[in-house]
């Protein structure tokens, strides 16, 4: 009798180029490296990927025993920085494939981390639908689920999943009415008449994973431990899962130890005959028919208030809380969906580079943070400068401006947060034409391919 065991990585990281020249500035707090990407590719993503040693001289592909995920943001600079390692991820699910009868270790994400939620039910059909064809073009085979960011969800954004062919998607108990104690999945049915299955991680365990101490211990004993308590498994306990879920950067950037403590894990694990490693989908194979259940709409892993984090002064926070701190995220979300609105009226989903970065501004992390003067906010306003630039007129750049600054129009946000005549001098672009990155815009035609498809 056996439990089977699932450790999900979100791996993403945002798009740190400039828009304009696709060139990573140099940030001097990821020192000694030259960007945050630089730095936790060396950290965790190498070592995770066997291109660099985790202990010693040992070299494993430790991501043949992950459930995972890439954004395409990451994926896109792994391409350029770091291709060995985009292939170690195509490579893992290949051999995961082979494991576990045709079900692989990859599931794909929507193409921009945004929280889909409060993002227009066209836009994220075209999140979907482009993390999809993003997915297959780099693993080869359709995906069968789909990471959400942040694990923010409602019945709509399940129905999107569903219509575009998506099997089972992954969330916390709590976004969850009744989550099943074995942890196998259940069967959400939309109001459109469409299902999904939904798997809820294990809560307590994942917390000890990302904050405690499950892998300061090199040895893996202690997550081993953890995952799987009862090494008799007894009967009654056949078909038991235990599945955490937690960003992939957790295992060697967030916990130096982390990819040490994996891979000592996952051998101690994979020794243990009580024990299954597998992936989701390998579960949901043999659980086709899993009990219905609800979710507990708008909510997400990181945000106690649901989705409020990402529109409002909700008080869900990152380091030591000042208040009033967050009044800054109410103006911005509005000054972002405003903006999108308008330049959606001249793309009307069409135009691929202007569509792509109107979607790409609305990254999740302009809102995740404490301050508005950091680096994620100065990221989207960049990329909004460069939408801005895409779309031919400066008629959008003053209401913006005067959105960003709030309903009382003191300036308290746009002033901190970058000076107007840098915000000019971006929306018009540095003297130099945009860059059109050539390669990804032959991934994925404007949008008619998909009219008419149903869904």
């Amino acid at each position: 009798m056996t439990r089977s065991v699932v450790i999900h990585g979100h791996f993403y990281q945002p798009p740190r180029d400039d828009p304009w020249t696709g060139v990573v500035d140099e940030e001097p707090a990821a020192t000694p490296d030259h960007d945050w990407n630089a730095r936790i590719l060396r950290e965790c993503y190498a070592p995770l990927a066997g291109i660099a040693p985790v202990d010693g001289n040992t070299r494993e592909n430790l991501l043949v025993g992950l459930s995972f995920n890439v954004g395409a943001t990451l994926f896109e600079w792994f391409d350029r920085a770091s291709p060995e390692t985009a292939v170690a991820f195509v490579e893992a699910d290949r051999r995961s494939v082979k494991l576990f009868g045709g079900h692989g270790n990859a599931i794909a994400m929507p193409y921009d981390h945004v929280i889909l939620p409060l993002t227009p039910y066209r836009d994220q059909v075209t999140e979907v639908r482009w993390g999809i064809k993003d997915f297959a073009g780099r693993f080869g085979r359709a995906p069968e689920g789909m990471w959400l960011p942040e694990t923010a969800v409602n019945e709509e954004t399940l129905d999107v999943l569903a219509a575009a062919g998506i099997r089972f998607t992954i969330l916390a108990p709590h976004q969850v009415e009744n989550p099943p104690e074995d942890g196998l999945p259940i069967t959400v049915r939309t109001s459109r008449g469409r299902s999904i299955a939904v798997f809820a991680y294990d809560g307590p365990a994942t917390h000890d994973l990302a904050f405690g101490e499950l892998l300061n211990d090199p040895t893996g004993v202690t997550l081993a431990s953890r995952l799987a308590p009862d090494s008799s498994a007894p009967a009654a306990t056949d078909g038991i899962v235990t599945a955490i879920a937690t960003d992939g950067e957790t295992f060697g950037h967030h916990h130096k130890l982390g990819a040490r403590a994996l891979a000592s894990g996952l051998r101690l694990l994979g020794a243990n005959k009580a024990v299954r490693m597998e992936n989701f989908a390998a579960i949901l194979a043999r659980n086709p028919r899993a009990r219905e259940g609800r979710i507990n709409n708008d909510t997400s892993w990181s945000c106690s208030h649901g989705i409020e984090r990402w529109r409002s002064n909700c008080g869900d926070h990152v380091g030591p809380q000042v208040p009033g701190e967050q009044q800054w995220r109410v103006p911005l979300r509005d000054a972002f969906d405003w903006l999108s609105a308008q330049l959606y009226g001249i793309t009307q989903g069409e135009d691929g580079p202007l569509e792509r970065a109107r979607l790409r501004m609305l990254l999740s992390d302009g809102w995740f943070f404490d301050t508005v003067t950091g680096t994620e906010v100065r990221l989207m306003l960049r990329l909004a400068a460069y939408a801005m630039a895409l779309s031919g007129t400066d008629a959008f750049r003053a209401e913006f401006l005067k959105r960003l600054e709030g309903p009382d129009h003191s300036g308290a946000l746009a002033g901190p947060l970058v000076p107007p005549s840098r915000v000019e001098v971006a929306v018009r672009g540095p003297g130099a034409e945009p860059l059109v990155h050539s390669e990804q815009e032959k991934k994925f035609p404007p949008l008619p391919w998909e009219r008419g498809s149903g869904g």
